[in-house]
């Protein structure tokens, strides 16, 4: 069962091949049930302030059997914490939070940051917006030990862009295949582009990871 959220980004576009299927559940943030109805999928929970939902849209989607949790304005979290956080209630095997990337910068980057969460380690989550997805691959603990590297397979198409981003601290033993520049047990430092704007060869890519934190950014042109 994968959990999909659906998060308020002004682009407002689903994911490029992603969508719920029967089993899955559908968890709007906020504005993201007015994009959730717009793409024609359906809403199983409604969380946050709505404070970008006038009242006529909330009671709409109550009387269509939606559960509505409604928190304070004045809060700690996002409203997409509350609403990951309400999905890893449930365990799914997968979670694909959406229309979480453009709009203001800080939004987009604390969207981003949300998956450096400790709690998300080891658990299959990514980031669909449109034609772009963001995962981040997590390698082991400590400086210099021979850990066995952890790997992300990617699947898109010839040209497709692939960024590799440290997120953290420098990500160490960084190898790839299947794109045009390879890496071989390399380290991406913090802070340095040297990772950015990759192009897939074929169908599928693949990333292993040694040490740190690395953001890996998808982008399929086609």
């Amino acid at each position: 069962m994968r959990t999909f959220i659906v998060a308020g980004g002004p682009g407002g576009e689903p994911p490029s091949g992603l969508s719920p299927q029967p089993g899955d559940t559908v968890i709007a943030a906020d504005l993201g049930a007015r994009h959730a109805r717009a793409w024609g999928w359906p809403v199983h929970l409604l969380i946050g302030d709505l404070d970008s939902l006038d009242a006529t849209e909330v009671e709409r989607l109550r009387g269509a059997g939606v559960a509505v949790v409604t928190a304070p304005v004045a809060k700690d979290e996002t409203d997409l914490e509350l609403a990951l956080d309400r999905a890893l209630e449930t365990d799914p095997e997968s979670v694909v939070i959406a229309s979480a990337l453009g709009g203001r910068t800080d939004h987009l980057l604390a969207n981003v940051l949300l998956l450096a969460r400790p709690d998300l380690r080891g658990r299959d989550v990514l980031i669909a917006d449109g034609p772009e997805t963001v995962r981040l691959l997590w390698g082991a603990n400590g400086e210099g030990q021979a850990a066995t590297p952890t790997a992300l397979e990617v699947l898109g198409a010839p040209g497709d862009l692939l960024s590799l981003l440290p997120l953290g601290g420098d990500a160490r033993g960084v190898s790839t295949e299947g794109l045009l520049y390879p890496l071989a047990n390399e380290t991406l430092h913090m802070g340095r582009g040297r990772g950015a704007s990759n192009v897939l060869l074929g169908p599928v890519a693949r990333v292993t990871l040694r040490g740190g934190m690395l953001l890996v950014t998808h982008t399929r042109l086609r």
